[in-house]
């Protein structure tokens, strides 16, 4: 991993996003979690993961971030939105969506 990175954030925390955050804890990376819901990061926090406490709060610690959310109009609202990640990221964010989303909405977010 680049050594600029130091923390990895990782945004919901479903079937998938669960076990690929899972797989980072064990491979030995540095991760804060978030999930819309708050039981769903039990699991990960108990396997050493740190608790993020909103999207913004992660993409202030963190040094790259990935979302795994439902759909086109979540992602939108995760790094679009209000307090999502384009307003509250730090200069040199790395932002990974790994959502099966509309190609129309991953280009809009990645031009922000």
């Amino acid at each position: 991993m680049d050594k600029k990175i130091k923390r990895i954030g990782f945004i919901g925390l479903g079937i998938m996003g669960h076990h690929m955050a899972g797989h980072l804890l064990e491979a030995g990376y540095p991760l804060m979690v978030y999930d819309l819901l708050p039981a769903s990061l039990d699991g990960i926090v108990s396997l050493g993961a740190g608790r993020g406490t909103s999207p913004t709060n992660v993409a202030r610690y963190c040094d790259l971030v990935i979302s795994m959310v439902p759909d086109s109009p979540d992602v939108e609202e995760l790094a679009l939105g209000p307090g999502g990640l384009v307003e509250s990221a730090r200069p040199g964010l790395i932002y990974i969506d790994m959502s099966s989303i509309s190609p129309r909405v991953a280009r809009q977010v990645a031009e922000k």
